[in-house]
């Protein structure tokens, strides 16, 4: 009898990707989840809004790359739970013949990955690779199996890099995989930061019961993994603030989550 690899799924423990898809308004998640996002709703009001906010980025990032930048292949490291408009879904709206690469390590995102992450259209292809986000040299040779590494490529770290040991690893697992693509190619980037109190707090919280470590850093070392490209108007903003223009749903205040799209020149 073939060995059943899958994980199994356990609804007796908060997680913290079905936690965060909680806090985005998705389906994917569970009492012990919603428990634990609301009470981290009272330390830190704002994370909701990051949440929905971080996907509204998104949303409007990709269709900027697919639709005037032009770029027909996408590589999503640390991918999440999958829930409303995921990246394939916005740049095959765009065009068909998208390809896109999702790459995360965690049994249980692997598992939803392998129901939810499919192409939208005959003409692109939607894949996922099982790879630590701190071995990219490990996602570039799997990536390559899809992606073709001589023609653009929209590199994707969407909230992620907090997970990061420290500021130089953070610093080497984005220039390396940027080491890797070839001019015209895109980074599209956004991390919560340390100016806020509550959202140290929270991130401290979260380590603290177990989860894998997050650390939130100052702007400008989030900044600092922009060096050497050409950012793309408005810059390095509050993720709320990023061409957010008649297309922003919910808040538009400035929250503690910054990012930006740039191009590799």
């Amino acid at each position: 009898m073939a060995e059943n690899n899958t994980p199994q799924i356990r609804t007796d423990i908060p997680h913290s990707a079905r936690i965060w898809n909680y806090w985005m308004g998705g389906k994917d998640n569970y009492e012990v989840d919603r428990v634990v996002g609301e009470a981290s709703l009272e330390v830190d009001p704002d994370i909701s809004t990051m949440a929905v906010q971080s996907r509204q980025f998104l949303i409007r990032a990709v269709t900027y790359l697919a639709q005037e930048a032009g770029v027909r292949q996408f590589l999503d490291i640390g991918t999440g739970l999958p829930t409303m408009q995921n990246t394939h879904e916005v740049a095959q709206g765009i065009a068909p013949e998208s390809k896109i690469v999702y790459v995360d390590n965690d049994p249980l995102v692997l598992t939803y990955a392998r129901a939810l992450l499919n192409s939208t259209t005959n003409e692109g292809v939607t894949t996922y690779v099982d790879c630590d986000y701190h071995d990219p040299e490990q996602i570039i040779a799997d990536a390559r199996n899809v992606l073709n590494f001589d023609k653009p490529i929209g590199v994707m770290f969407m909230g992620v890099l907090g997970h990061a040991k420290t500021y130089d690893d953070m610093l080497r697992i984005v220039r390396t995989v940027l080491g890797a693509v070839p001019s015209g190619s895109y980074l599209v980037l956004w991390d919560g930061t340390d100016d806020s109190k509550a959202y140290v707090t929270l991130c401290e919280n979260y380590t603290n019961s177990g989860g894998v470590p997050y650390v939130p850093r100052p702007q400008d070392q989030i900044r600092a993994a922009f060096d050497g490209l050409e950012m793309v108007e408005p810059g390095f903003v509050s993720i709320t603030e990023w061409r957010s223009g008649d297309t922003q749903v919910g808040e538009t205040r400035p929250i503690s989550a910054y990012g930006a799209v740039a191009r590799k020149p």
